[in-house]
């Protein structure tokens, strides 16, 4: 079993940054491909990025060149970093760490942004 936290979701204005965390309750980025996804209200939860357990990334096309996810291996934590950012990226932003058939979500964590 895997716990996953979100944090560092809020409130910012369009082109400001955020960087969103996922805390994993132990190591897994070795064996498991990490995820970010969101939903906003009204649609269906979509892919934002991807980093396997090789490294290799992996980005929507709405949010490539803007957006950057990473992982710290030593705090079993993968980050988002969030720049430019748009009123289309509103959303519940979702973690989440997946080994063929076997996945695990976070809670989720709102990032809204408006002026």
């Amino acid at each position: 079993q895997v716990q996953l936290v979100e944090s560092g979701g809020g409130l910012v204005q369009p082109g400001g940054s955020l960087r969103l965390s996922c805390a994993a309750s132990r190591s897994i980025f070795s064996d498991y491909a990490m995820h970010w996804y969101r939903q906003a209200p009204g649609k269906q939860r979509e892919l934002v990025a991807q980093i396997t357990s090789g490294g290799f990334t992996h980005y929507a096309d709405s949010v490539k060149g803007r957006f950057s996810i990473s992982r710290d291996n030593a705090k079993n934590t993968m980050y988002l970093q969030m720049n430019s950012l748009k009123s289309e990226d509103t959303a519940v932003y979702y973690c989440n760490a997946r080994r063929a058939v076997e996945q695990y979500w976070g809670q989720g964590t709102q990032v809204t942004v408006s002026s």
